[in-house]
């Protein structure tokens, strides 16, 4: 009976020696091991066994990247405005061993080191830059701390702003100084608004001009090259019709009916005359008829 508690004692020690000398690392992890309080060896991800009362697990390390909060800090500007700035810190193990033996604790030292460095940057601007140079303040950071931490076998990869906090009295002038600059660019651009407005306005008054200008010109010429054709019309017309009477009078009985057309024409507006007017002009002898109509057409046969 002895002897079978002796057994399962040894048994249970056994199995807790290897439940605590045996490791799991995980994938983008690395334990360091020591051996009798010296460094050891470094565990990458995968299954490992200790040496028992040996070896242990002394530091823990994660291999990712790492997002460090850097706390709100007050930086004094350039122009003497106390601001209140915060940022966040990027960083990364690159060497395990380093990062357990250069430093105590690289997070913290980082994060003071991003702070120190902030104060400095930040004293050398004004405070309007500060608002404009973020990406130069941030890049100073980077530089700074990377350089410091390269020892410590960390990488900084990036450190960005969140936020920039003058005090209350400053808040207010610079809400006055944008409103007011606001207002100025609203009134310069309705002025332009209004110039143009009145440009195009004077520039369509003056197209429109133009154009019935043009087209009262147009309108002109057109009636003037209407009137000269329907002038040459009726000459040509007036021509050929004189150049036919002359032929048919040439014509073989064409001076006796001119003769005849001639009395017609005297004898009908003479009746005319008498119907219009009140007061009649009879000629001295009723018998010159003939006589008139001679007369004209030998005024005919003139022209």
């Amino acid at each position: 009976m002895a002897g079978t508690i002796i057994a399962f004692g040894i048994v249970i020690l056994v199995i807790i020696t290897l439940l605590n000398t045996a490791r799991i690392v995980p994938q983008k992890s690395a334990y360091i091991v020591e051996r009798l309080g010296k460094y050891s060896r470094t565990l990458q991800a995968g299954f490992h066994i200790l040496t028992p009362f040996l070896d242990r697990v002394a530091y823990k390390h994660s291999l990712k990247e790492t997002a460090v909060d850097v706390p709100p800090q007050v930086c004094i500007t350039k122009d003497n405005i106390a601001v209140e700035v915060d940022g966040v810190l990027y960083l990364q193990v690159i060497d395990p061993v380093k990062a357990s033996y250069g430093i105590e604790n690289y997070l913290f030292a980082s994060t003071q080191l991003s702070q120190t460095t902030m104060r400095s940057e930040i004293g050398k601007l004004e405070l309007d830059r500060t608002f404009e140079e973020r990406d130069a303040i941030n890049h100073a950071i980077i530089a700074a701390v990377d350089k410091a931490s390269d020892p410590w076998g960390v990488k900084i990869t990036r450190y960005e702003i969140k936020n920039i906090h003058p005090p209350q009295t400053v808040r207010d002038a610079l809400e006055k100084q944008m409103r007011a600059e606001r207002e100025k660019r609203a009134a310069i651009a309705e002025s332009e608004g209004q110039r143009q407005a009145l440009i195009n306005v004077a520039d369509g008054t003056k197209q429109e001009a133009i154009a019935k200008s043009e087209g009262e010109k147009q309108k002109r010429i057109n009636e003037a090259e209407g009137r000269a054709r329907e002038i040459e019309l009726v000459a040509e017309a007036t021509a050929e019709g004189i150049r036919k009477i002359a032929a048919a009078i040439e014509q073989p009985g064409g001076a006796d009916a001119v003769n005849l057309r001639v009395a017609e024409q005297y004898i009908k507006e003479f009746g005319n005359l008498a119907r219009e007017s009140n007061t009649m002009i009879i000629p001295t002898d009723l018998s010159d008829v003939g006589g008139v109509v001679a007369a004209a057409t030998r005024l005919i046969k003139k022209t």
